[in-house]
C-alpha cells in the first residue's frame, strides 16, 4: 500500500475515534439510564479506553508527540499515586481512578488538537446544532413529565428519577446526561458554536437549522432551570463584544442577533409551556441568588473564593490525602457512599488530594494552558478566524476550574480544549 494512502487512512481512523469520544460524551448518560442500566458503573469510564487508544495510536503513528508539559503532569500524577499509597489513603483502585484524570484525559486535549483540523471542528459544530434541537425536545418532555416516567429514570434505571432540586414544583433535568451539570455544559458548547455560525461571514450551515437551533437554545434556558446556561450565553456574547474593535462588523452582528433573540423570545412567550418554564426558572434564579448572596456573591464565592480557600485551607494535609479520594467514585470505594470527602471545589480537591506543592503545580499547568489558548485564539481573530475565540469562551472555565473529578465535566473540558487547539490551525 502507498505510504501516503496508509497515513491518510490512519488519520481518518483517528478522527473517527475522536468522533466516538464525542458521541459517547453526549450519550453515555443515556446508556447508563435507559439502554444498559445494569452496566451503569463500568459505563462511567467508557471513554477511558477510547482516550487511551487515541493517545497510543496517534503517538505510535507519529501524529502526536507529548510536549514537556505533558511529561511533567504525568510525572506529578505518578508521584501523587506513590504518595497516596505510602502516606495517603492507601487504596490502589482509588489512586488509579484519580490517575486517569491527568495521565490520560489531560494529554488527550493535545492529541485531539493535533488530529483534528479547522474543518473537522466546523463539522462537529454542525452536528452539535442538530443535537441541540433534539436535546431541547427531550428536556421539554423531561421537564413536564413526573420523575416516575421512563424518560426521567436515574442511573441504573433508578425509579426515583434523575431530576435535581429546581423550583416551583419542577426539577432540573439532565437530558441525555447522567446529571444536570452535563446538560449545562452541553448547552455551553452549543452556545459557542451557534454564536460563531451567526457571527461568521461564511455560509457554513443552513439558515433554517441555525434559527431552529437558536430557538432550541433559548427555550433550554428556562426548561433546564440552569443559571449556568444563562451565564455561558452572557460570557460568549461578552467575548464577541471584546473583539468588536478588531472587527467593527461584529458589533453590527451582535445587535442583529440581539434583535432576533428579542423577537424569538416574544414569540416563545406566547406559548404556555415557555411561560411555565420561565416562571420556574425565575423563581430558581431569585431564590438561589438570595441564598448565595446575589450574582456578585456567587462569583466571589464559587470562583475567587474557591481559589482562595483551596490555598489557605488549614485542614488540607501538606502532602495530600491521596489521589482520587476527592472523587465521588473514590468516596464510594472508601466509604460505600458517594460524596465529597475533600472539597466540592476543583482547586480544593486538587490540593487536598495531591498536597500543596504538587497540587499547585497542576493548577498552574492548567492555568498556563488556558492562558496559551486565550493568547492563540486572540491572535486568530486578527487572521479573521473567530472560531477558536468563541470556543474559548466556553472552554477556558472548564479547563481552568471545571470539576474534573466528575467524568462528564472532564470530558467536556478535554473536548473543548482539543477543539480550540484544532480550530486555531490555519484554514
Amino acid at each position: 500500500m502507498n505510504i501516503s494512502v496508509q497515513n491518510d487512512t490512519t488519520l481518518k481512523n483517528l478522527k473517527l475515534w475522536v468522533w466516538i469520544y464525542f458521541i459517547l460524551l453526549i450519550f453515555e448518560g443515556a446508556l447508563r439510564k435507559w439502554v444498559l442500566p445494569q452496566l451503569a458503573e463500568p459505563i462511567l469510564v467508557i471513554r477511558d479506553p477510547v482516550a487511551i487508544w487515541i493517545i497510543y495510536k496517534s503517538f505510535t503513528e507519529g501524529y502526536w508527540k507529548p510536549a514537556p508539559l505533558i511529561n511533567i503532569i504525568v510525572l506529578i500524577t505518578v508521584l501523587s499515586v506513590i504518595l497516596a499509597l505510602i502516606i495517603g489513603h492507601g487504596n490502589i483502585f482509588v489512586a488509579l481512578y484519580g490517575l486517569r484524570i491527568t495521565a490520560i484525559h489531560f494529554p488527550l486535549i493535545f492529541a485531539i488538537g493535533t488530529i483534528l483540523d479547522w474543518e473537522d471542528v466546523v463539522k462537529i459544530g454542525k452536528v452539535t446544532l442538530w443535537i441541540t434541537v433534539g436535546m431541547t425536545l427531550l428536556v421539554g418532555i423531561q421537564f413536564y413529565s413526573p420523575q416516575s416516567a421512563w424518560v426521567n429514570r436515574g442511573i441504573g434505571g433508578d425509579m426515583a428519577g434523575s431530576g435535581f432540586g429546581g423550583a416551583a414544583g419542577f426539577y432540573r433535568v439532565p437530558g441525555t446526561f447522567s446529571f444536570t451539570n452535563g446538560l449545562a455544559f452541553y448547552y455551553g458548547l452549543a452556545t459557542a458554536f451557534i454564536v460563531y455560525f451567526w457571527m461568521s461571514g461564511k455560509k457554513q450551515v443552513s439558515k433554517i437549522l441555525l434559527i431552529i437551533s437558536t430557538i432550541a437554545l433559548l427555550a433550554a434556558i428556562p426548561l433546564s432551570i440552569s443559571r449556568t446556561v444563562l451565564f455561558q450565553i452572557v460570557v460568549t456574547f461578552a467575548f464577541c463584544a471584546a473583539i468588536s474593535k478588531k472587527n467593527p462588523g461584529i458589533l453590527t452582528k451582535i445587535m442583529g442577533i440581539g434583535v432576533l433573540i428579542a423577537i424569538l423570545l416574544t414569540i416563545l412567550n406566547n406559548f404556555a409551556f415557555f411561560q411555565t418554564a420561565t416562571y420556574a426558572f425565575t423563581e430558581r434564579f431569585t431564590n438561589a441568588n438570595e441564598t448565595e448572596g446575589g450574582v456578585e456573591g456567587v462569583f466571589i464565592d464559587r470562583f475567587l473564593g474557591g481559589m482562595y480557600k483551596a490555598v489557605t485551607d488549614e485542614s488540607f494535609s501538606f502532602w495530600g490525602d491521596g489521589l482520587g479520594l476527592g472523587t465521588n467514585a473514590g468516596a464510594k470505594i472508601m466509604t460505600g457512599e458517594r460524596g465529597f470527602l475533600i472539597s466540592e471545589g476543583e482547586w480544593g480537591r486538587i490540593i487536598g488530594e495531591m498536597g500543596f506543592i504538587l497540587g499547585l503545580a497542576v493548577i498552574f499547568i492548567r492555568g498556563g494552558v488556558v492562558f496559551k489558548l486565550l493568547l492563540d485564539s486572540w491572535r486568530s481573530v486578527k487572521k479573521d478566524n473567530i472560531l477558536p475565540w468563541m470556543l474559548t469562551s466556553f472552554g477556558m472555565f472548564m479547563i481552568l476550574q471545571g470539576p474534573w473529578a466528575q467524568p462528564t465535566t472532564l470530558g467536556f473540558s478535554v473536548l473543548a480544549g482539543g477543539l480550540i487547539m484544532a480550530s486555531i490551525k490555519q484554514i
